[in-house]
């Protein structure tokens, strides 16, 4: 009697759409599970941003910076040549609140 509930037991659970296993979604499981990852793409097509040459760049090229209006690319402009780009905050032409927000996003190059 014993086996026969178990076996009834096991026999309604397996029906029940909840626990029936749908062989088409276990081959798509087991297909996505052994399939080989995806190939990273190039690292050249990862490519960060240009940054912008704050010795270099128009007045409207620095005004697009995060914080950056005419005013303050228009100082920028005028304060050139800079040897770095902390001679924004050295030389107050910007507050390093302002800085902390672009400086991943200059470079001061050097002529040469």
């Amino acid at each position: 009697m014993k086996r026969f509930a178990t076996a009834l037991l096991a026999s309604v659970l397996l029906a029940s759409p909840v626990f029936a296993l749908d062989s088409t979604q276990a081959k798509k499981d087991v297909a996505t599970a052994t399939a080989a990852p995806a190939k990273a793409a190039p690292a050249d097509a990862k490519k960060a941003p240009a940054l912008m040459d704050i010795n270099s760049a128009t007045a409207k090229q620095l005004a697009t910076l995060d914080g950056i209006g005419e005013a303050r690319s228009a100082a920028i402009v005028k304060g050139r040549p800079y040897s770095g780009k902390d001679d924004l905050v050295n030389k107050k032409i910007l507050t390093q609140e302002v800085y902390d927000k672009i400086k991943d996003q200059i470079i001061a190059k050097q002529k040469k």
